[in-house]
């Protein structure tokens, strides 16, 4: 039910679809029967927010108790946020068209660092004040959850609560906790206190931080009854673990426009840079029986003819042929497309390419992540040279002609010799095609180098590491491209400049906060679209605070420094990381978790890969 001061808005803005609700799937309830009313925030656009899976599992949950309606909210566009500043018309939610103010909990899922100025611009939209501080009643609780709550401490000012790890029992749980305080009339820290005595529940304003002169983290204490560490929550039954068996289909066309079902969660891999590996293991698999009655179930729903099988490294799965097989017996009638995201070099074999190119056949993608092999090892990578020189060959004799591989520039121990052989191992590929005998007749090969900037994150073993300046990024960068020598190689990098400011927020403290308050006032927003980014507009606001930036970009750091995010627990030791941190500087790699296990920590949770037979 569109909000009637938005739907005048309607007609002055660009693609009003992202604003109107009432998508297919979407739900519809009944306020009288409601008594706790729960707005989820994506904090970007509509095109991303509907893409994203955890929305669309929560979303459906967190609707199925009679007495709580979970809506959605997105960031509007600057056209539309214009116009809704000029009519004082506030940020609704799609299914209502009711302002955020109107709700119990505002929930924000934060997925990456350079959203948090669009989560303090939603709140100030929507009519909720800015600091947890000055919210003094149980209505417009502030929640958030998603990866970067590893390090909430940038943004913890602002947020009441805080899920850490997966959430779909956790956010459930603190519902029916609030609907019976809510109902007592209890206060906001009454229920904060209760709160945070259910296992992965942070509430920031229950820890005080103390600083060393230097500026580094000397103590991080405790209060209210609060945990010393607050430890992650997860689900270990993939099987049983809530899914939906219908999504909502958008009115415009979304970043990834097709079902996704979840093959597993997790990574077995282990590589050094890789936040989400660490921060979701252990590697937890459904069935390829379930996988499969979940992709049919949202295609039959939703009308997608295709569907994506969402995981950190899909050819990893266990079962995944059998898997093919059991898709492929109703894709191929019903004209459905199969996705195959995160495919490893060398998980990409003969029996799985005859599979997906019966059913799709688009360029592939490939991680090297590194040009030479001393630089693999260092990130633990462990693939070679040969492998993927091998799995482009299969590729090509399949047909395929196009091929992206994905690299990072400044890595810890990275030389300009690593940077030239990005580009030198680009070349063996295209050699490679043109070698091939069975290459496709009549076509060329188009090989897309894609190289981002290597950002520190905490809970990974290169959470002490300092992030190149911009101007090592900057040589790096233009010694990329002067080494590609052929025109079937296209290189591309991301903006150096949006790297450091997500690396200051990856592993920042609290006193950023005032940071934020300041881009705030400035009006600025959507830092992750280049076009509304501005690094002089950061370097001023930190300059206007008091913050030096290369503090917590560039600095390394040391093994017995307390970090910022050290009361947070995601069960992985860091004894462990430290161990990783150090074969890192002798280029020593480690095995993947199905070869053997590498004691990190993980096994304490009591399912998964961990308790596999090897």
């Amino acid at each position: 039910m569109i909000n009637k001061q938005m739907e005048a808005l309607l007609p002055k803005v660009q693609k009003p679809g992202r604003y109107v609700g009432g998508e297919l799937n979407s739900i519809q309830k009944d306020l009288k029967n409601i008594d706790l009313r729960f707005v989820f925030c994506f904090p970007d656009i509509y095109e991303v927010g509907m893409s994203h899976l955890g929305l669309r599992i929560l979303y459906s949950e967190l609707n199925l108790p009679g007495y709580l309606w979970c809506e959605r909210a997105f960031a509007p566009w600057t056209d539309m946020e214009e116009l809704m500043r000029e009519t004082h018309t506030p940020l609704c939610a799609l299914e209502s068209g009711d302002a955020l103010s109107e709700f119990d909990i505002i929930g924000f899922t934060l997925q990456y660092e350079l959203c948090y100025t669009n989560v303090l611009n939603m709140l100030e939209l929507g009519g909720i004040p800015l600091l947890s501080k000055d919210r003094k009643g149980l209505k417009n609780l502030v929640v958030a959850g998603g990866p970067c709550v590893c390090n909430l401490e940038p943004i913890a000012d602002f947020i009441d609560l805080a899920f850490v790890g997966e959430g779909e029992e956790v956010d459930l749980e603190v519902c029916d906790l609030y609907r019976e305080y809510k109902k007592r009339g209890a206060s906001k820290e009454e229920f904060l206190e209760a709160a945070a005595k259910i296992k992965g529940v942070y509430v920031p304003s229950f820890y005080e931080v103390q600083y060393h002169e230097d500026g580094t983290v000397k103590a991080i204490t405790p209060t209210h009854g609060a945990p010393k560490k607050v430890e992650k929550r997860l689900m270990l039954d993939m099987d049983h673990c809530y899914f939906p068996d219908k999504c909502m289909v958008p009115f415009i066309e979304i970043i990834h426009d097709r079902a996704v079902s979840e093959v597993f969660r997790g990574c077995i891999r282990g590589c050094r840079f890789c936040q989400a590996g660490f921060l979701y293991r252990p590697v937890r698999e459904k069935s390829a029986d379930t996988v499969n009655r979940q992709c049919r179930d949202l295609c039959e729903s939703t009308g997608y003819d295709e569907v994506s099988l969402s995981s950190l490294s899909t050819s990893d799965y266990s079962q995944i042929n059998p898997l093919l097989d059991k898709l492929l017996e109703w894709t191929k009638d019903e004209k459905v497309g199969i996705s195959l995201p995160s495919l490893r070099v060398d998980g990409f074999q003969n029996e799985m390419m005859n599979k997906i190119k019966s059913v799709r056949r688009s360029g592939l993608t490939f991680a090297p992540e590194a040009g030479t092999q001393r630089m693999r090892n260092v990130i633990n990578k462990n693939i070679t040279e040969e492998q993927l020189l091998e799995t482009v060959n299969t590729a090509f004799s399949g047909g395929w002609t196009t091929v992206k591989l994905y690299f990072m520039l400044g890595l810890p121990t990275e030389t300009l010799e690593d940077v030239e052989g990005i580009a030198q191992l680009a070349q063996k590929v295209v050699d490679t095609f043109y070698e091939n005998s069975n290459k496709p007749k009549g076509k060329g090969v188009k090989v897309t180098v894609s190289a981002s900037a290597f950002i520190p994150k905490p809970f990974t073993p290169f959470q002490w590491e300092p992030q190149d300046t911009m101007e090592q990024m900057l040589e790096k960068q233009h010694v990329l491209v002067q080494s590609v020598r052929s025109h079937k190689i296209t290189p591309n990098w991301h903006d150096a400049s949006t790297s450091l400011i997500e690396a200051v927020f990856a592993r920042g403290d609290r006193r950023l906060g005032k940071a934020l308050l300041e881009a705030n006032k400035r009006h600025m927003r959507m830092d992750g679209w280049d076009h509304y980014f501005s690094l002089e507009n950061w370097l001023s606001v930190f300059q206007d605070c008091g913050i030096d930036p290369a503090f917590y970009a560039n600095r390394r750091r040391s093994f017995d420094e307390i970090l910022p995010w050290d009361h947070i627990d995601y069960g992985i030791k860091k004894e462990f990381l430290i161990s990783e941190c150090k074969k890192a500087y002798c280029a020593a790699t480690t095995p993947n978790c199905r070869e053997s296990c590498s004691a990190c920590g993980a096994a304490r949770f009591g399912g998964g890969i961990c308790y596999e037979k090897r």
